[in-house]
């Protein structure tokens, strides 16, 4: 057992591990939020959004995660990741989970804070969050397998409170009693072990938990509060901001197809040596990190981020940050951390959303290329203007 207590522009925070599967610190830095709910942030130096990560890493995460699933889940299995942070995240778990159990049913999906065109959707919330409300869209497919599901597997990035994993299960028990099962899979587990035993009574499920890393922690507000930041959501409910039903949105069977083709033609550019950056945007992050694996096994030197709209404070493990424009429209702050223009020889920017000031805007401080996906095999690269 560790015991580490952090001073912060913001308060104290002391934390407990228990258990680390990992270095710890090669899982986990420390940084503080323009939030006046939740004044810190563990932040993860192998989830691939706050901070730079070789795809290598990305996945060795996604396949421990996938290992500590039980393998007698009974299914079929939907995975279901938290949006924002959690996206990239829980897709990959689940694509190292299909490799692991060639022939097993599954479904991942993602929440979304955006609106999918009329695609049918349910709601929960993210209690702690600057931008609560969460979506879970259901394609017509999506929604026969979730009706005959019977294991849950729920991926995000930390587990504190347990609070908005119960508020999405008591969503899905309600629409989908015949399930059976439960598991929680994130790189940090926070709830400490009283709380972990107490998850299958408290979740109405037999639950299990996965995790790389598991304790708990306490944290003491400074004198002086965190700063607050805006709101980080605009919901407009007939708003449209072009996010995509392809990639995981509305419910997927399989693992994405890799864009091989696109790789082998930026590699021809990439001269040894020469750093890239792949870089996703906000809930559209998958998608890089494959981009950033083939460029890899093509022996290219290359991390993969994402912007994000959660508000953090230059201290910590956050250094440089990029003030950029939302690329999807609702006009909220969106960041880059620990990213300096000129840092990286290549940057290659991954999109769901259509050519945009905004995009234009973020290309132009990074002197990067921008890619768009419109589906998984049509990507174009738009000229930045």
């Amino acid at each position: 057992m560790t015991t580490i207590r952090q001073q912060m522009p913001t308060g104290e925070l002391t934390l407990q591990v228990d258990e680390a599967r990992f270095a710890l610190d090669e899982l986990i830095g420390y940084a503080a939020r323009a939030n006046a709910k939740r004044g810190f942030l563990f932040l993860s130096k192998v989830l691939g959004k706050h901070w730079p990560v070789t795809p290598g890493a990305m996945e060795a995460i996604h396949t421990d995660l996938a290992a500590q699933i039980p393998p007698d889940l009974p299914g079929p299995v939907v995975f279901i990741a938290m949006a924002e942070t959690a996206v990239g995240l829980g897709q990959g778990v689940f694509e190292a989970w299909l490799r692991a159990h060639p022939g097993s049913e599954g479904l991942f999906l993602h929440s979304s804070r955006y609106r999918v065109g009329s695609v049918p959707f349910f709601e929960f919330e993210e209690s702690h969050s600057h931008a609560p409300r969460q979506f879970l869209h259901l394609s017509d497919s999506a929604s026969a397998v979730f009706a005959r599901a019977r294991s849950l597997v729920l991926i995000d990035d930390e587990a504190s409170t347990g609070n908005t994993f119960a508020n999405l299960i008591g969503v899905c028990r309600t629409r989908y009693p015949q399930l059976e099962q439960l598991h929680l899979g994130v790189i940090t587990n926070f709830m400490g072990q009283d709380a972990n035993a107490g998850l299958s009574q408290r979740f109405g499920l037999p639950t299990t938990v996965g995790a790389a890393l598991s304790g708990r922690y306490a944290f003491t507000m400074g004198e002086t509060p965190a700063p607050v930041a805006t709101s980080a959501q605009r919901f407009e409910a007939d708003a449209e901001r072009g996010a995509s039903d392809a990639f995981g949105r509305i419910g997927v069977d399989r693992p994405l197809m890799p864009p091989q083709a696109l790789a082998a033609r930026l590699a021809q550019g990439i001269a040894d040596g020469e750093s890239v950056l792949v870089l996703g945007t906000g809930e559209f992050m998958h998608p890089s990190f494959l981009l950033g694996r083939e460029l890899e096994a093509l022996g290219k030197r290359v991390v993969v981020q994402s912007t994000t709209r959660s508000p953090i404070l230059s201290w910590g493990s956050v250094g440089h940050i990029v003030y950029c424009d939302d690329n999807y429209g609702e006009g909220i702050a969106n960041y880059l951390y620990n990213v300096a223009p000129g840092q990286y020889q290549h940057v290659f920017i991954c999109h769901e959303t259509p050519a945009s000031p905004a995009l234009m805007q973020l290309a132009g401080q990074l002197h990067g290329r921008l890619f768009h996906f419109q589906s998984e095999t049509k990507i174009e690269e738009i000229p930045v203007c």
